[in-house]
């Protein structure tokens, strides 16, 4: 019953944390044309790699 729970919430923070780098899509463009980039990718990257851990 935990790890079904565990799966659930880790996929609605994976598809959360999709949401959020779509918005902030705009903010990303401009912050890469001032020199810097956003480290959402590695956020994503971290939640997805925890989802398919997960999967049994």
């Amino acid at each position: 019953m935990i790890s079904r729970v565990y799966r659930a919430t880790l996929f609605a923070l994976y598809q959360l944390c999709i949401v959020v780098g779509i918005t902030m899509m705009p903010l990303a463009i401009a912050a890469r044309q001032a020199g810097f980039t956003l480290p959402i990718h590695r956020l994503l990257e971290n939640v997805e790699d925890a989802y398919t851990a997960a999967q049994p």
